[in-house]
């Protein structure tokens, strides 16, 4: 399903890689800048230096488990007024959210917080933050950044951050996100999923093959080939919108005519651009995924990359439960009642006591449905 290169390669106008082992300095450092993020990182560096970047961003957005002390902080740090739009989310201390809580003092401070400084406001039961941003805040060539792991808008051509608090006030006192120029990975996709295999899948293949080994960690995710035409912009962000559990930084994608209709839907055409690596471009990394082969995967705990095909969970079900249940003991500890999840396998089948639909896809419609 998922084969990794670790070495670099140069991809051609075809899409196909080689391996760049014998590749000059000149020729590597020339394919570096024919990548979309390097464009992109290019656009929003104000160090004049590429290996150390300083970054600004088109947008930043906070879910209210988490602004609060971001805003106490920048006001305290001289915040007068919001640099660029910055969207403070109430979807997750809301009644069917986190912990099923409505702090409402927090919302009263955090929409208090938008009316002096600039803000955007978005109220309990309204949207939820990711979905927000695809539809009103991403676009091609922009970055955005944001409290929440998941902040991931790659589909639509936009590389997402997500990051602590402390970044998003360095933003709004107007310093800037400073690091090192990251390694960039290419992953091309091929074939097209079967039915019942959702991005969800797809995604955990990933993850499961690129977590444990550090793969993917801290570098960008830069996605092509022929399988994202047979995508929809819900199944693309569905598998975007999972690379955070890999560790990757960032992400950004190949745009195509899907996405500008996904932008003019919601009344943004002017935010479409077209996007693709140039001939000769350099990843410092590689993967090739084929979806034709990609099956109904299942995550176990205790992280997302546990993940195997629900086949081999079935065929090996009660060997996989015990190893699950040995790690959770030895995560436990010897305190309290040990934790236990045999008992769930009866007559060769699993049983759960809940079941919940949910996840960090932002409910999308073909994650639920696959």
């Amino acid at each position: 399903m998922v084969t990794l290169f670790d070495h670099g390669v140069i991809v051609d106008a075809q899409g196909q890689a080689t391996d760049a082992g014998t590749a000059s300095a000149p020729q590597i450092e020339a394919g570096r800048q024919k990548t979309m993020a390097y464009h992109i990182l290019a656009a929003h560096n104000h160090s004049g230096d590429m290996q150390h970047l300083q970054l600004k961003f088109d947008s930043m957005v906070s879910p209210d488990n988490n602004y609060v002390n971001i805003l106490q902080t920048a006001r305290a740090s001289g915040l007068q007024k919001f640099p660029v739009p910055y969207v403070l989310s109430n979807c997750h201390n809301t009644l069917c959210a986190v912990g099923g809580t409505i702090l409402e003092d927090d919302h009263a401070f955090g929409l208090s917080n938008a009316e002096k400084f600039g803000g955007i406001f978005l109220p309990p039961y309204r949207g939820v933050l990711h979905q927000y941003m695809r539809e009103k805040m991403a676009g091609g060539g922009k970055m955005i950044l944001g409290s929440d792991s998941h902040t991931r808008y790659g589909a639509l051509g936009t590389m997402g951050i997500g990051e602590g608090g402390g970044e998003l006030v360095k933003q709004l006192v107007g310093h800037t996100y400073d690091l090192a120029y990251p390694k960039i990975i290419g992953i091309k996709l091929t074939g097209t999923p079967k039915p019942g295999v959702g991005p969800m899948d797809v995604a955990l293949a990933l993850i499961a093959k690129t977590f444990a080994n550090g793969f993917n960690k801290n570098n960008v995710l830069e996605f092509f080939g022929p399988g994202i035409q047979s995508l929809s912009m819900e199944f693309r962000m569905g598998i975007d919108v999972m690379t955070t559990e890999s560790a990757a930084l960032s992400s950004i994608w190949c745009t195509d005519e899907k996405t500008e209709e996904y932008l003019e839907e919601h009344g943004r055409a002017a935010d479409y651009q077209k996007l693709s690596p140039e001939a000769g471009a350099y990843y410092d990394r590689y993967i090739e995924i084929d979806m034709d082969s990609v099956e109904p995967m299942i995550a176990l705990p205790f992280h997302p990359s546990h993940a195997m095909p629900i086949r081999e969970f079935k065929d090996h079900m009660e060997d996989v439960l015990r190893e699950v249940e040995e790690a959770g003991n030895q995560i436990k500890g010897a305190h309290g009642e040990p934790f236990r999840i045999m008992q769930h396998l009866r007559d060769g089948a699993f049983y759960p006591d809940q079941a919940l639909v949910s996840g960090c896809a932002g409910g999308l419609f073909e994650n639920i449905v696959a």
